[in-house]
Parts: structure tokens; C-alpha cells; sequence
């Protein structure tokens, strides 16, 4: 039996599903859920709902849920246990980059991040794929399942913005899935899409990571302050690899209670998953692809060090700094 097929027996033995996006859901894993509720429904679920936790944030996030009208709710507003069937889109373990409890564990996994999930009755984890949008562009081919313009559209949208327009790393999978969706999608939704502005808060992230940036050798840690932008991180981190002579990057800020990571790189030598775990996994949730990863770290483990914002911020980016490039092997 296809994976495609194992999933449609799960979906057809089931009433109602919530399909749960991580935490600050981005274009892959919102296209990807709206790809699992026309599947869902396609197989005569009756109830289906997509939340997520966090928020959204970022500009271009934000004009995808709008200009693309998804149904999204938050999981503070979402009574999980009400529902027959548990879904993870683009994320694979609860507690890690999601507000659902380490207790609860999904029916159906479908990812492209690494992850061990654990007791689920589907999963389907493709870390050799680029985008989760091009698992469920093939599932919808096997199944005989027709986009519509809208879900065309959101799925173009992400496979281009997971891999930053085919150019950090895509498999051949991502330009045969974009293939087969290109001639139902809108055009000028996505050209909206990419000309959705900055937020204020955002700009301000990127400029403190630009000014805080500190390199070693070709790898560079910056800061982008205590912020409301979570998704600044991202942009920062993708902005300041533009730096010539930089090819590794991680950006760091404290968002809410936690201090949030995000980096990128594009020298085949580095692991960037790997090395955020070596040199951070003990203090939080840490993990991601060889070419981009991030990760969450309480501020319990700093707050302590003092109640001035400078000097917080200082202490932290001294110890996550130094980590960072011990974990490359840099030396001063």
C-alpha cells in the first residue's frame, strides 16, 4: 500500500481531525494543512480544524492567511481531546516547537524535519525532501485529488519560500511538484505574496542584527534584541547570509519568556542541526536540516543574571555566542 493510501485509511476510519501547525506556522506547513483538510474532506470527514500556536507574525505569514482566507484557530481556543483523530503538519514532536503537551501524542505525522515521533498510527517523515508542500503535492497527484486555484496557489507559494525561490538547496522533487501545481494556481496572488511590506518591529530586528553581528572566520552570530517579531529571526538570519565571505549565520532574541534561534548556512561541511545540538541541546529545543535550524531556550536559565535588559541580553549573546562558534571549532 502507497503512503498515500495508508493515509486516506486512517482519514476514512475517522469523524473529525485537528490538524495542528507548529508554533509561528509559515507557508509550508499552512499550505500543508490546508492539503490534509481537502484530502480530509475529500474521504467524507466531516469536522476538520487547523490551529496552531504562537502567533503569526511575520508580514508575508500574515498575507498568506488573509489574501488565501484559511480558517485557522489558536490551541488555547482548541480542545484537542474533543476530536477522533490528531494531526502534526511540518513539525513531528509535541513539546518540541509547539504549545501541544509532550503527553499528547498525534494519529498522523507528515513532515520533512527530522524528528522521532512516537506511537503515531501514520507518519511519514521525509527528511531527503526540501519542502513538506511536496509530500502532500504527491499525495494529492496519487489520490486523484484536484487543487483548487486557492490551494494551487499556497502550495507554489511554499515551495518557493521553504526554498527561498529553488535556490538554497532544492531536490528535484520540489521543481517537479511546483510543475505540477503551476498551471492551477493564481499568479497574481503569489506576486501579492511577495509584495507584502515589513512590519516596523521587523525592519527594527533586522537593523539590531545587522549592527550586534559578530564573525569568526566565515561564520557570523548577531542579535536582534528582545522583540514581538518572531519571525524577524528568520529574515535576519537569511538577510545577513547575503554578507560577503559569510556562509554560516545564527541570529538569537529574546521573544515573550524564551530565547528564540535561527540559522542558515550554506557550506556543505556544517551540519547546522548537529551543531545547534552540540552546543545548545542541554539548555532547550534545538534541531533542524544540515542547511537551516533553530530553537527554543526558556529565559528561566538566564533570567537570574539580572533585571536590566542590556545587561541580560549581554550575558546571554556571551554564553550563546561563544557555543555557537566552540561548535564550529572557532577560535578567536
Amino acid at each position: 500500500m502507497s503512503r498515500a493510501a495508508e493515509l486516506v485509511s486512517v482519514l476514512e476510519a475517522t469523524d473529525s481531525l485537528a490538524i495542528v501547525c507548529h508554533d509561528n506556522p509559515d507557508p509550508d506547513c499552512l499550505a500543508g494543512a490546508l492539503a490534509l483538510e481537502t484530502i480530509a474532506y475529500d474521504h467524507d470527514v466531516a469536522d476538520v480544524t487547523i490551529a496552531y500556536g504562537g502567533e503569526i507574525s511575520h508580514q508575508q505569514n500574515r498575507a498568506f492567511v488573509n489574501l488565501l482566507d484559511i480558517n485557522l484557530q489558536t490551541l488555547a481556543k482548541t480542545c484537542l481531546e474533543e476530536y477522533d483523530c490528531l494531526s502534526f503538519v511540518d513539525h513531528s514532536t509535541p513539546g518540541a516547537n509547539t504549545e501541544v503537551p509532550t503527553s499528547v501524542v498525534p494519529d498522523i505525522v507528515i513532515d520533512h524535519h527530522p524528528g522521532e515521533p512516537a506511537g503515531a498510527t501514520f507518519v511519514d517523515v521525509r527528511t531527503e525532501y526540501g519542502a513538506t508542500a511536496t509530500i502532500f503535492v504527491e499525495y494529492l497527484c496519487e489520490l486523484e485529488v484536484d487543487p483548487t486555484e486557492r490551494l494551487a496557489s499556497a502550495l507554489l507559494f511554499a515551495l518557493h519560500r521553504e526554498r527561498l525561490d529553488f535556490v538554497r538547496e532544492p531536490t528535484r522533487r520540489e521543481y517537479e511538484a511546483a510543475l505540477a501545481i503551476y498551471s492551477d494556481a493564481d499568479l497574481e496572488t503569489l506576486e501579492q505574496l511577495y509584495g507584502s511590506t515589513f512590519s516596523p518591529g521587523t525592519l527594527d530586528a533586522i537593523g539590531q542584527a545587522i549592527t550586534s553581528r559578530e564573525r569568526r572566520g566565515s561564520a557570523l552570530v548577531a542579535s536582534v534584541g528582545m522583540t514581538g517579531e518572531t519571525d524577524a529571526l528568520p529574515q535576519a538570519a537569511d538577510y545577513l547570509l547575503n554578507l560577503e565571505g559569510v556562509d554560516t549565520v545564527l541570529v538569537y532574541g529574546v521573544v515573550n519568556d524564551a530565547i528564540r534561534l535561527s540559522g542558515r548556512s550554506i557550506d556543505p561541511r556544517v551540519n547546522l542541526g548537529k551543531t545547534l545540538q552540540d552546543g545548545f541541546n542541554e539548555l532547550g529545543s534545538v534541531g533542524g536540516h544540515h542547511d537551516m535550524a533553530g530553537g527554543r531556550i526558556e529565559l528561566g536559565l538566564f533570567a537570574d543574571e539580572g533585571d536590566d535588559t542590556d545587561e541580560l541580553l549581554a550575558f546571554i549573546g556571551e554564553r550563546l555566542t561563544r557555543r555557537f562558534f566552540d561548535s564550529l571549532h572557532l577560535d578567536e
